[in-house]
């Protein structure tokens, strides 16, 4: 099995040393790269191509929120999981905004964070209780009513079978949990969450939950 390419980005050669030997008992994980500053992770990523950038939120230069986006907003861009120490509702907002596929706090235990890495190269995203909580108080904040009626024009776009696939995905269900409850193949669910990225422009399943959220459609699900 071909094995997961990781670069690690922290400002803290400690923090780096310690995902380092955390990783490197992996054997499906393989190091090819890390970086001490968001400055860095473009042109590292033109280098050794990484599968997955482990990124720290605050860095001297450029932070992780900004690198994030920079490389979502290219084209074949590895898959980014934010690992901070912070956990404010504004962190994980942005960086599921700036297209991280996974938000993990880092006194995460290790053998989490390693799992979050292995399912965000399979293309699943990494949505924690306390990251789904945040997201639904978020719902209910300051300037809910706009930011859902933004969310519902955008979502009028999709059909039928695509919202019931939104719906799911923002319950946070895999590929063959969807399948199950919506009674389709596997194959059929990533088409439609496929033409629900694209109709909707977003990077990722995280972003598609969060719209979903947005728009109140768990709330109606319920």
């Amino acid at each position: 099995m071909t094995a997961i390419r990781l670069l690690l980005v922290d400002d803290d050669p400690l923090v780096r040393a310690g995902l380092s030997l955390m990783m490197g008992g992996a054997e499906d994980i393989e190091i090819v790269g890390e970086a001490a500053d968001g400055g860095e992770v473009e042109a590292l990523v033109d280098r050794i191509r990484p599968d997955v950038v482990l990124m720290d939120i605050r860095m001297p230069s450029v932070d992780g929120l900004t690198a994030t986006r920079r490389l979502r907003a290219r084209e074949d861009a590895p898959q980014v999981v934010v690992l901070t120490t912070f956990h404010a509702d504004e962190h994980v907002l942005r960086a599921l905004r700036a297209g991280a596929a996974g938000f993990v706090l880092k006194d995460t235990p290790p053998a989490r964070i390693v799992e979050a890495v292995r399912r965000v190269a399979a293309g699943d995203p990494v949505l924690s209780p306390t990251v789904t909580r945040q997201l639904m108080a978020h719902v209910a904040g300051t300037a809910a009513d706009d930011r859902r009626a933004r969310a519902r024009a955008r979502i009028a776009v999709l059909g039928e079978r695509e919202r019931e696939v939104t719906v799911a995905v923002g319950r946070g269900l895999s590929n063959a949990e969807i399948a199950a409850a919506l009674f389709m193949s596997v194959a059929t669910v990533k088409t439609h969450v496929s033409r629900v990225l694209a109709k909707l422009d977003l990077n990722n399943r995280v972003q598609i939950a969060l719209l979903a959220y947005d728009a109140g459609l768990l709330e109606d699900e319920d």
